[in-house]
């Protein structure tokens, strides 16, 4: 009879939770990344015409088993892989779902993560390659992470795949006195994964909550893997002190509520008081670093009562240290933002529209229409903001947007 609608959708939901967990575990198991992920995706083709009846109760222990057996056929159907493929197959005998291991399994994504953060791989490459096998991104995703086109990232997560195969790089966590050399690339990758679930770069959901848990674990275990090192701490800290802002980020339709408007007594004051914890932590290691400083400003949004109490020239003058470690524009837009509310908008505005390189971000658009609407632009800030719409593939921040412009045009600012 087919699929409904809505068991496609939940199916779909399942895939992409699965994904990272699923695929970690298929890499270690055939060595070969390409090659766990058309068996992957052999299986959630196979996975759509078996759970017609409904999503069995171990959908990832379902979805490997699946994409072994799939692994096996490949392998068989290559001639000249034959002597893996006896080796494979005999390492599958009577393998079925209960034998999954989760906690075998749990520390799967973290060997991806080293394998793909390698020093032989370009470092751009690295985080890429590990947004789209740990946590299962799409391309367009990835690229719109990194505001660079879509057929670029493509190239780029290839050539990637392409060097793990050709170097031979070994799927595993490193030797101790290995970690700090990938320790950078590594947090780079949690950080993304964790802002790719605290503000999901296209889709129906605004937040994945899944993908902030695993960043937060993630980064949990590095710092047993690397105690007492001021820039994990610092990423903790960052991360608990943002998600603890998730209960008041959402209205009834699921919709962005911004933090000017967010009903401060929703957050979770226990994990502010971890991220607070951790970033003292950090701190008294007197290794300053771009993470430790991010968390510092956050921690400076979640002390105060309110927008209009925060203590905006202190994060300003955070701004300008975070660009001695990390000059990006997307880190000087921020700045910029800091500035209006610290009073100066029009020096925002200036430093704004002198930023290079943000033209496709929708973020940029929608914070000069604020301005500009603030400023009495409302020409301006009509074009900012549908600017910020058309570039935007998140629905729900594309409904915040096309209302903030319906406020505009009724008259009642941005």
């Amino acid at each position: 009879m087919g699929l409904t609608e809505a068991s496609r959708t939940a199916i779909e939901a399942v895939f992409r939770e699965e994904h990272g967990l699923v695929l970690a575990g298929l890499i270690r198991f055939t060595g070969d990344i390409q090659l766990a992920e058309d068996s992957l995706q052999d299986a959630c083709v196979a996975a759509l015409g078996a759970w017609e009846g409904g999503i069995p109760d171990q959908p990832a222990a379902w979805l490997t088993t699946a994409a072994k057996r799939k692994a096996i056929d490949r392998i068989r159907r290559a001639r000249t892989l034959r002597a893996k493929y006896e080796t494979i197959a005999h390492d599958l005998t009577d393998v079925e779902e209960d034998d999954m291991d989760p906690e075998a399994i749990e520390d799967e994504r973290l060997r991806l993560i080293f394998t793909c953060c390698h020093p032989a791989i370009a470092p751009d490459a690295r985080v890429a390659l590990t947004l789209r096998t740990v946590c299962g991104l799409t391309t367009p995703e990835i690229a719109s992470a990194f505001l660079i086109s879509e057929p670029t990232m493509a190239q780029r997560i290839v050539r990637a795949k392409r060097k793990i195969a050709d170097a031979g790089i070994p799927y595993r966590v490193p030797d101790r006195d290995e970690l700090p050399d990938r320790l950078d690339a590594v947090l780079s990758v949690i950080y993304l994964i964790f802002n790719e679930g605290y503000s999901a770069s296209s889709g129906d959901e605004l937040i994945r909550s899944s993908l902030t848990a695993e960043a937060i674990r993630l980064c949990t275990v590095v710092d047993t893997l690397l105690p007492e090192r001021a820039e994990v701490l610092g990423l903790l800290a960052l991360m608990h002190l943002h998600d603890a802002r998730t209960p008041a980020r959402r209205d009834e339709f699921g919709d962005p509520i911004l933090l000017p408007d967010q009903n401060r007594e929703l957050w979770d004051h226990e994990r502010i008081a971890d991220g607070l914890m951790l970033l003292d932590r950090a701190l008294d290691l007197e290794q300053p670093g771009p993470y430790q400083i991010q968390a510092a400003i956050a921690a400076l949004h979640d002390m105060a009562p309110g927008t209009d109490a925060t203590d905006w020239d202190q994060i300003v003058v955070l701004y300008g240290s975070l660009r001695r470690y990390l000059d990006t524009p997307t880190v000087q837009l921020n700045e910029a933002v800091a500035i209006a509310m610290a009073g100066d908008r029009r020096e925002a505005l200036r430093r704004i529209d002198a930023l290079e390189g943000l033209a496709q971000y929708p973020y940029l658009h929608a914070a000069r229409a604020s301005l500009l609407a603030d400023e009495g632009d409302t020409e301006g800030a009509e074009a900012a903001y549908l600017a910020a719409i058309d570039l935007t593939a998140s629905a729900p921040e594309r409904r915040l947007l096309m209302r903030k412009l319906g406020s505009l045009r009724d008259g009642e600012g941005g």
